[in-house]
């Protein structure tokens, strides 16, 4: 059940992030949901290959380039999932640290502050 709470969090997250931004775009809250699905699935299986090939330029520029990384996460996803849209690679890294910060939030929301998870 939490897991699916946290599926639907993160749905709204992607929606109030494309809302907020002028530069990405959701057809609706259903591909919000797909655009949630694939993010973690390319989060799950693309992106742990990334960080691993680039851990010389991650290290020399002090953990930042994974940000460029998240970025390209989020245009892999746009590349897969019709209805969603990111106008370019500036708005893919804004659109991954508004994400983020929601996802943070509404996570801190749904999680007790002694640990346990509702």
């Amino acid at each position: 059940m939490n897991m699916i709470i946290r599926f639907l969090v993160s749905g709204l997250a992607v929606v109030l992030t494309a809302y907020l931004l002028p530069g990405a775009s959701l057809t609706d809250f259903w591909t919000a949901l797909i655009v949630a699905l694939v993010l973690s699935l390319v989060n799950i299986f693309v992106k742990p290959l990334l960080i691993v090939f680039t851990i010389p330029i991650t290290f020399v520029t002090l953990g930042l380039f994974l940000l460029v990384i998240n970025a390209l996460m989020i245009l892999l996803t746009d590349y897969f999932v019709s209805g969603f849209d990111v106008d370019g690679f500036w708005w893919a890294l804004l659109f991954s640290l508004i994400l983020s910060l929601f996802n943070s939030l509404f996570n801190d929301l749904f999680t007790p502050k002694d640990g346990r998870k509702r």
